[in-house]
């Protein structure tokens, strides 16, 4: 049988109708621990080293990403620590974007104090400066993008060149992007990361994460013994609620990109907008770059800056009526967020930027949303 498409796959990767009473949809297995026949363990133990539906869900992860293996966590953030922990050492040096998510800052500046950790942040926008920062001792090359919340594109082949030739494991967060317009692996990535709560579970109701593998090596490896021993795994319900709600993801998509294509460009000619973050609009610096490795549209996130700085900001989130002012993304309905007051401790973002998920309403009403939250400041 040839390959199949995104969307088949997406519904059928890893389930089959079940024997027992060919049920088509999946079984919720909720048991915290299996039989053993004569003292012999069957296929599984124990649900906090495996479950059936997590062994389902993390099947088809790997397929839709287009990896050998995917583990899945409770969150994405216990993914992101996840691949901390396989490959840093005490004294290491990695490399992160100068903008991206500021859980993984905090991750570096708070729980990895004590390891010496040496984590430094570069614009990946221009490869030459991942390839000056490389030190003898760089053992992770950390990229996301679109990075959160400006949406900078990264040159992942170049990045991935310059890291292979130095032996340097590459890992994405390909949250944003999902693999429906992004494959970092083809792009010479090692892992690819996602907050699963985002695009793969698109109804805010779900909180998981998962990390990819391009190998079955010794990196996977210490990740699944990660996930085993550590235990930070989701449970059985929101395996089975994430494996149902991937089924819709590559339906999804397209109407995120092109309702965000949209607002972006009605957005860049309003008087009170001062910027607008999007890599579909030609004017984006990395747009070049965008077109070249993104494929099928540009995401369903966009960020704005508001002339008048923090108080007319969040005055425009505060007069929309069909965004809701509120932290995540990734869900079918449109959110919006005022970010640098939702970044916790040193935070970074400009204090008039609007982080903005644009679901997969009709992008009339949304469009006519802002044009009568914009007519109000």
């Amino acid at each position: 049988m040839p390959e199949l498409h995104l969307n088949t796959q997406a519904v059928h990767a890893g389930y089959e109708p079940e024997k027992q009473f060919g049920s088509v949809s999946q079984p919720l297995i909720l048991t915290t621990t299996f039989e053993r026949e004569n003292g012999v363990p069957r296929e599984h133990i124990y649900t906090r080293n495996e479950n059936p539906n997590r062994i389902s869900l993390e099947t088809k992860l790997a397929i839709l990403e287009g990896g050998a293996d995917a583990i899945a966590f409770a969150s994405g953030q216990a993914a992101a620590f996840a691949v901390f922990q396989a490959v840093l050492e005490p004294g290491a040096h990695v490399l992160i974007p100068d903008d991206c998510y500021h859980g993984i800052r905090t991750l570096f500046a708070q729980v990895y104090q004590g390891w010496q950790i040496n984590c430094e942040e570069v614009d990946m926008s221009v490869v030459s400066n991942v390839a000056d920062a490389i030190r003898p001792e760089t053992k992770l090359i950390w990229i996301e993008t679109p990075t959160n919340p400006k949406l900078k594109i990264f040159d992942i082949q170049g990045i991935a060149k310059v890291a292979a030739e130095k032996g340097i494991p590459v890992a994405c967060d390909n949250t944003w992007a999902t693999p429906f317009f992004q494959r970092p692996f083809e792009l010479g990535v090692d892992i690819v990361m996602h907050s699963t709560t985002k695009y793969f579970g698109g109804h805010s109701d779900i909180l998981g994460g998962a990390v990819i593998l391009k190998e079955k090596g010794s990196i996977a490896a210490r990740i699944r013994a990660i996930q085993g021993t550590g235990g930070g795994v989701p449970s059985p319900f929101d395996c089975w609620l994430l494996n149902r709600s991937l089924a819709t993801f590559p339906l999804r998509m397209p109407v995120h990109s092109s309702n965000a294509q949209a607002l972006a460009q009605f957005l860049h000619h309003q008087p009170a907008i001062e910027r607008v973050y999007y890599p579909g609009l030609p004017t984006h610096p990395n747009h070049e770059i965008a077109k070249a490795q993104m494929q099928g549209g540009f995401g369903g996130m966009l960020s704005i800056e508001v002339k008048g700085g923090m108080e007319k900001a969040i005055e425009l989130a505060e007069n929309l009526h069909i965004f809701t002012h509120a932290t995540s993304l990734g869900g079918v309905e449109s959110l919006i967020e005022h970010r640098r007051s939702a970044e916790g401790l040193h935070p970074r973002s400009p204090d008039n930027l609007l982080r903005v998920s644009v679901g997969i309403e009709f992008v009339g009403d949304l469009i006519r949303d802002f044009e009568q939250a914009l007519a109000r400041l």
